[in-house]
């Protein structure tokens, strides 16, 4: 019997073809899977961050995330009645009613009204499964909408949800963890805040902070801290710059200070609150979103946006600014979109006319 010989030509051909599929299925993993640059590991869904408005002038922040096919809802400001369209809002996301994560920041009215609720205006906690809470550890609050919220997260927890402090998260105690993998690439971190275990009498600074990630693409959460707060954030975490900053306390002039700035270097700042509208009868260099704060930031970025604007012609005193401000990151790439209209808070006829335009942004 002859055998078959197999010809060198073909053989060689072979191999070649083989190399080049085998390369070529690599370089399109890198590409759409890995990022060029970064090296940072990508899921093949999004991260989508949404700073709602919340249906009143109030300032307040209520902020849902979509990452993969988890749900995630940081703070339920600025009233009770704001869950009636914020609510409304998420469901048009999150479609089989779970929130598999919430985030109270601190136990001021403007972050946890929507998980105290009323009569007319049902808790987050009623409207929602929710399935992991995580909250501060410390604060000075006694008033009516702390205690609703106490009652409505028992009654929660009663019913199946898991509580964790931001301390126990940081700590790694009773099943909670420092990270949570939310999707493949997309991470939810606590950082450490030095209130979670010393006293203040500034409650904005008992704030649960947040770090979450797709591959190297930061975004961070910080509630209401303040000058102190942020100070101390820096110190005690690793960490890198963002491409987005949540403004702290609103655009207050004690947020988005310095230290935090020149640590992060932002490249979009969002800030939740109705320009213009002096809710707490302050001084004019008070009223969010404030010079101070805008003077601060203009050095790294211009790309400022708010949700709302005062109006006083308007029947509920206040119209979008930017509105439903989403910000999104897919594979690397970071987009923002806006509900009402995508301009800058430098572009817009409020700043003009009630803000000094900063020598950055000239």
């Amino acid at each position: 019997m002859t055998k078959k010989r197999f010809s060198p030509v073909l053989t060689l051909f072979a191999c070649l073809l083989a190399l080049a599929i085998g390369f070529t299925a690599a370089f399109f993993l890198y590409t759409y899977i890995r990022r060029p640059t970064g090296g940072g590991v990508y899921s093949s869904g999004s991260l989508q961050i949404h700073f709602m408005e919340l249906g009143n002038r109030n300032a307040g922040d209520s902020i849902y995330i979509k990452a993969g096919d988890q749900d995630i809802l940081i703070d339920a400001g600025s009233t009770a009645e704001s869950t009636n369209t914020t609510a409304k809002y998420i469901e048009r996301y999150c479609t089989d009613g779970t929130l598999e994560y919430v985030i109270a920041t601190h136990a001021d009215e403007d972050h946890i009204a929507g998980f105290a609720g009323s009569e007319e205006s049902p808790s987050i906690f009623e409207r929602f499964d929710c399935e992991v809470l995580i909250d501060f550890p410390k604060t000075n609050k006694t008033t009516k909408t702390y205690e609703k919220y106490e009652a409505h997260r028992e009654e929660a927890v009663r019913e199946g949800m898991v509580h964790y402090t931001a301390l126990e998260c940081w700590e790694e105690e009773n099943g909670a963890k420092r990270v949570y993998e939310l999707a493949s690439g997309i991470e939810m971190q606590v950082l450490y805040n030095y209130y979670y275990e010393h006293e203040t009498r500034n409650e904005n600074n008992y704030s649960v902070c947040l770090l979450f990630s797709q591959g190297d693409n930061y975004f961070l959460f910080t509630g209401d801290l303040e000058g102190e707060g942020e100070e101390l954030l820096v110190q005690n975490n690793e960490l890198p710059e963002v491409e987005m900053l949540k403004a702290g306390h609103h655009g207050s002039k004690t947020s988005c200070n310095e230290v935090l700035l020149e640590a992060v270097k932002p490249k979009i700042v969002c800030v939740s609150c109705c320009a213009g509208y002096n809710e707490y009868h302050a001084s004019p260099e008070n009223v969010f979103p404030t010079q101070a704060m805008i003077d601060r930031v203009a050095p790294y970025t211009d790309r400022v946006y708010v949700t709302s604007q005062v109006d006083e012609a308007s029947e509920a005193g206040y119209t979008p600014m930017n509105g439903n401000i989403v910000v999104s990151s897919n594979r690397g790439k970071v987009e923002v979109s806006c509900s009402n209209d995508g301009r800058p808070l430098k572009d817009w006829d409020w700043f003009l006319q009630n803000r000094t335009l900063p020598q950055a942004w000239r």
